[in-house]
C-alpha cells in the first residue's frame, strides 16, 4: 500500500501518553499493531518536555518488543520543530500530522523530516507520515494531502475532533459519508485508510464499539486508532476475516480460475455471479486473512 515500500498492515493503532511512564512500559503488551507515542492532545502543556525526554527510551523499548511506532507530534510550529527533533530516530515508523491544513502543510514537514533524517543517519524516506484529516476543509483537500509526499502512507479521520468541526455527534450516519470520502481518496493514491464511523472516546461498551469496527472493516476501512487498551482486541477480530469468509473467498478463487482454465469470464458460487471485480475483493480478503492471523 505504502509508496514508502511494503508497509505493516495495521488494524489497531494505540494511543498512548508519551509522558506516562507507566503506561509506555505496558505498551507492547496491549495487542496493538501500532502504538501511538502521543506527544499533542493526551499530554498537557506542562508535560510535553517531559514527554520528549521520555520518547527515545519509550521508541527503543516498544519497538524491541515487535510493534511498530508512531508519534503523533504537535500542530503549533514551536512544539512541533522540538517533538520533531526527539521523533525522527531510529525505530520510528511514522510520523502522525494533527490537523493537518492542506498539501504544503505536509510538504513542509516532508522537508524538515529529510533534514532530520541526513542528521541522525537514518535513510532518506526511512519514516513515513500518517496524516490526519480533522476539519472539513482537509477532507475536501485529502486526495492532494495524501499525495503531498511520498513518506504518506495513509490518513486518518480524527474523528472526535471532525464531528466538532462540522457541529455534529459523531454518530455513524454523520460519519459514514466522510469516512467513505478518505476511503475514496486513499484509493486514488494508494494510500491506507484508518478510522471509525462513530465516536471513539466509548470503551466500556464493547457491543457496540465491536458493531463500529466490523462496520469499518465492510466500508472499506483498513483500521482504527484506538484511545484505551479496551478497544484493541474488539478492533483485532474485526479485521480478522472469519473462517465462513475465508473459506467462501477461497472457493469463489478457485472456482474463476477453474472457469478461465476452459475459457470463462464468469461463474457461479452459491448463486452469486463471480466475475473479474469479486475475484479481486476475495484474494484482498485472503491476503488480509494472512497477514492477520495473530
Amino acid at each position: 500500500m505504502s509508496r514508502l515500500g511494503s508497509a505493516p498492515l495495521w488494524r489497531s493503532l494505540l494511543f498512548v501518553p508519551a509522558h506516562e511512564k507507566r503506561f509506555v512500559e505496558k505498551a507492547h503488551t496491549r495487542g496493538a499493531d501500532a502504538v501511538i507515542l502521543d506527544l499533542e492532545d493526551s499530554a498537557p502543556a506542562f508535560a510535553k518536555e517531559m514527554a520528549r525526554e521520555n520518547l527515545r527510551p519509550s521508541i527503543a523499548s516498544i519497538s524491541g518488543h515487535g510493534v511498530s511506532v508512531v508519534v503523533r507530534v504537535n500542530r503549533d510550529l514551536a512544539n512541533c520543530v522540538a517533538d520533531l527533533a526527539v521523533a525522527v530516530s531510529h525505530g520510528v515508523e511514522a510520523i502522525m500530522l494533527p490537523k493537518v491544513r492542506g498539501p504544503d502543510h505536509v510538504a513542509l514537514m516532508d522537508e524538515f523530516i529529510t533534514e532530520r533524517e541526513k542528521q541522525t543517519g537514518l535513510s532518506p524516506y526511512s519514516i513515513g507520515l500518517l496524516n490526519l484529516i480533522e476539519t472539513p476543509a482537509a477532507l475536501s483537500m485529502a486526495g492532494q494531502i495524501g499525495a503531498a509526499s511520498r513518506r504518506v502512507i495513509g490518513l486518518a479521520l480524527g474523528t472526535e475532533d471532525f464531528s466538532a468541526e462540522c457541529g455534529f455527534e459523531p454518530t455513524y450516519e454523520n460519519l459514514f459519508g466522510p469516512c467513505q470520502q478518505m476511503i475514496l481518496a486513499c484509493r486514488m493514491q494508494g494510500l491506507q485508510a484508518f478510522g471509525l464511523p462513530g465516536t471513539i472516546a466509548r470503551y466500556d461498551n464493547s457491543v457496540g464499539f465491536e458493531d463500529l469496527a466490523v462496520r469499518s472493516r465492510k466500508m472499506g476501512l483498513d483500521g482504527v486508532l484506538c484511545v484505551h487498551p479496551n478497544q484493541v482486541a474488539a478492533v483485532n477480530s474485526a479485521f480478522r476475516p472469519t473462517p465462513t469468509e475465508r473459506n467462501h473467498a477461497l472457493r469463489v478463487v478457485a472456482a474463476f480460475e477453474g472457469g478461465e482454465a476452459v475459457g470463462r469470464g464468469a461463474v457461479s458460487v452459491d448463486g452469486e455471479m463471480i466475475d473479474l471485480p469479486i475475484v479481486k475483493r476475495a484474494k484482498a480478503l485472503l491476503a488480509s486473512s494472512q497477514k492477520t492471523a495473530g
